[in-house]
């Protein structure tokens, strides 16, 4: 059998899984969008689901899946099927989430919902009442895609304005990923405001709902990322990422080894981050659809109004 190279010493099909993921998701996205006349409006439920998916394959992607080669592996999900987010950036941004020391801070978790106390005060009326209303499942699966990526471009924009090449590049690379995208849906007759309204928008919720419940703020660091035990179309969904720390304990383990890892060490990853333990997504949506999780401001984070480099 194939090996891969020194320091992976795997063999190189214990990823066919995730090629098979890979090939299920492209044909069906194809297929689904150019048969979306035929099919009717209700195309853009699969369609939605398929590009949720294609990010938890992103994800599998920056992690190190399915090839030990970085260039390879983003070749792989290159095309943006969800066309609003660079995989670059969102590669950047995700590693460093995954500094389990800053996990939540509002100014140093790229990826969390707190915010800091004095930003909170400072907030108009209407973005005080958007953030409570974030605080609900219902709200986050809403207003929770614009809210993040209106504060992602905003922050990104200021980036390149003060001169981060860096990041202009990653948007620059972005084109192409969308070109081959753009031009499927424009030869198949969708419409791109349909495509970002009813797809793109919709994924995002799906999406929102493993990233509603993924972290907590807590003193211990370990203690702040959940274990979802997920029913199993969330667990196909999100590539078992809903057993979220066991995944920032070994973020390089594929997604399709984390549950039987996850069933031999269960009791002693639960006593790892705290029994942070929800028995599956019925229970988010059963708990906290319409009822605020957490506070907006962050509880003990940034209390002392203080910013990065001050």
């Amino acid at each position: 059998m194939l090996q891969l190279p020194a320091g992976g010493r795997r063999p190189l099909l214990r990823e066919w899984p995730t090629w098979v993921a890979l090939g299920v998701c492209y044909s069906l996205w194809c297929l689904i969008t150019a048969s979306h006349a035929a099919i009717g409006l209700v195309w853009v439920v699969p369609a939605a689901v398929l590009v949720a998916f294609h990010s938890s394959l992103q994800h599998e992607a920056l992690h190190g899946h399915p090839t030990p080669s970085r260039a390879l592996n983003e070749a792989l999900v290159f095309p943006a099927l969800g066309l609003i987010l660079p995989y670059r950036r969102y590669r950047e941004t995700h590693i460093h989430h995954h500094a389990d020391s800053r996990l939540t801070d509002p100014y140093d978790d790229p990826e969390t919902w707190y915010v800091a106390e004095g930003d909170l005060a400072d907030a108009s009326r209407p973005m005080r009442w958007i953030l409570e209303a974030n605080r609900t499942l219902a709200g986050r699966m809403l207003v929770g895609p614009v809210l993040g990526i209106v504060g992602f471009y905003r922050s990104d924009l200021r980036r390149m304005l003060s001169g981060d090449r860096r990041v202009l590049g990653h948007w620059l690379l972005h084109l192409p990923a969308m070109a081959p995208v753009l031009a499927w849906l424009w030869w198949v007759g969708v419409p791109l405001w349909l495509y970002l309204l009813l797809v793109v928008w919709p994924a995002q919720s799906l999406l929102a709902i493993r990233t509603f419940i993924e972290h907590k703020a807590e003193p211990e660091p370990a203690h702040r990322s959940v274990i979802v035990e997920a029913e199993l179309p969330f667990r196909l969904l999100f590539l078992n990422n809903s057993l979220h720390a066991l995944h920032h304990a070994r973020p390089s383990l594929p997604w399709h080894e984390l549950p039987a890892e996850y069933a031999e060490r269960r009791g002693e990853i639960l006593a790892g981050n705290g029994a942070y333990l929800v028995p599956g997504y019925g229970a988010v949506f059963r708990d906290y659809f319409l009822r605020a999780r957490e506070p907006v401001a962050h509880p003990f984070l940034r209390k002392d109004g203080t910013a990065p480099g001050e």
